[in-house]
């Protein structure tokens, strides 16, 4: 498994593993970044793929000083697994 990039570009982060790509897809609004749809293959499912991609989204808007709007149900249950990372979100 590779580390999650983020693709400016196309608006998401992305992890590629086993050939196949998985994607954490965002909008981005000054300093406030929604997340809106992660996307995992079936192929890729129940291998911790969606969680390494949020938890190296997260990572990367921690280190850009970014608040979090967690639209997409995936991320905030995550979220609420991991409290570390519930400073993240707007309040």
């Amino acid at each position: 498994m590779s580390d999650v990039i983020d693709n400016k570009a196309h608006h998401r982060f992305e992890l590629e593993a086993e050939g196949y790509l998985a994607t954490e897809h965002y909008k981005l609004d000054g300093n406030v970044i929604t997340f809106e749809h992660t996307d995992v293959p079936k192929e890729l499912g129940g291998k911790g793929v969606g969680s390494k991609l949020v938890q190296g989204a997260l990572d990367q808007v921690r280190a850009a000083g970014l608040k979090l709007i967690p639209q997409c149900p995936f991320v905030k249950a995550w979220i609420e697994k991991h409290p570390d990372y519930a400073d993240l979100v707007k309040r």
